[in-house]
């Protein structure tokens, strides 16, 4: 997703006079061709994240329109209040766009993970969240965004899924369909692929979402049903998109369960992203035991030989 990223933003650049690309060091070298075709337009701060949010708020203001691009921690817990401030309170838009997802850089130490990142930015007023699940959507998403004035964030991944399912417009895609009475999994960004393997013999229905702020409410209420029963599963903090789907179903009898990086531990050993996932019960065997939790091991959940194609797809509405 991070070499897509770089790859798009020239022809971006090109498409859309009025943007420019903000960095604290991270990336001035993979843009420095990028640099050279747009002078003035590829803007490097040096190592001050907050200053770097506080030039996007001023481009802002100008009527240009800034890509702002680092390290997740440092593009949002560090500069949360520029974010807040330089941007929402002064009511202009910019796209950021951050690298190293929950713990994709977890061998560089606590420093540099940031599980909290969607919540954080969730949080504030009037931004949008794409947290894309392969790199034909974070291309998508940033040609859309680049003509706009929104404030975005785009979450990359070093994990995806094997093709991109995400709906232009940010509605949930049914992946794998099934009667209307079946337990629901929803699949966030990059975990379709791992949801898919966790339940692939389980008779839930799956569903995916790239955007999962603002949530698509109508779309779940549609997928859900009148007594839903609900596993989210997220790349980031367990319960991040939990006042969303509440506030979604607020009206009907539910079960949900939240999966992601859980709230009440950290880790702290160092070791790759696929042992962090293991360790948070964010890999398929961690994913499936909370899944079985949700439907309670009941018999005549195992799906049925010929049952619903995982392949197949569709729009929620």
């Amino acid at each position: 997703m991070r070499a897509r990223f770089y790859a798009e933003l020239d022809p971006v650049l090109a498409a859309h006079p009025d943007v420019d690309v903000v960095l604290a060091v991270i990336g001035a070298g993979n843009l420095a061709p990028v640099a050279a075709r747009h002078p003035g337009r590829v803007i490097d701060v040096g190592i001050r994240e907050q200053a770097m949010i506080g030039v996007a708020g001023g481009l802002a203001l100008t009527g240009r329109r800034p890509i702002v691009h680092t390290y997740a921690p440092f593009l949002v817990e560090r500069a949360y209040e520029q974010l807040k401030l330089d941007l929402g309170h002064q009511d202009v838009g910019a796209i950021l766009v951050s690298i190293g997802a929950s713990f994709d850089a977890s061998t560089e130490g606590r420093t540099h993970q940031a599980p909290a990142d969607v919540a954080l930015v969730s949080a504030l007023p009037g931004w949008t969240v794409h947290v894309p699940g392969h790199p034909d959507e974070v291309a998508a998403m940033l040609h859309a965004e680049a003509a706009t004035d929104r404030r975005v964030y785009l979450r990359l991944s070093t994990g995806q899924n094997r093709r991109p399912w995400a709906a232009p417009d940010g509605r949930l895609v049914t992946i794998r369909p099934g009667p209307p009475e079946d337990p629901l999994v929803l699949a966030v960004g990059p975990m379709l692929d791992t949801v898919l393997e966790a339940t692939a013999d389980l008779r839930v229905r799956v569903a995916y979402t790239a955007t999962p702020h603002p949530l698509d409410a109508a779309g779940l209420r549609s997928l859900a049903g009148p007594t839903p029963v609900l596993a989210v599963v997220e790349p980031s903090l367990e319960g991040t998109s939990a006042a969303a789907v509440a506030a979604a179903l607020a009206d009907r009898p539910s079960r949900v369960v939240h999966v992601g990086v859980p709230r009440d531990a950290e880790l702290r050993r160092y070791g790759s992203a696929a042992d962090h996932a293991a360790a948070h019960g964010l890999d398929a065997a961690g994913v499936r035991r909370r899944v079985e939790e949700l439907l309670g091991a009941r018999p005549g959940l195992l799906a049925a030989p010929g049952g619903p194609d995982p392949r197949a797809v569709s729009p929620s509405r």
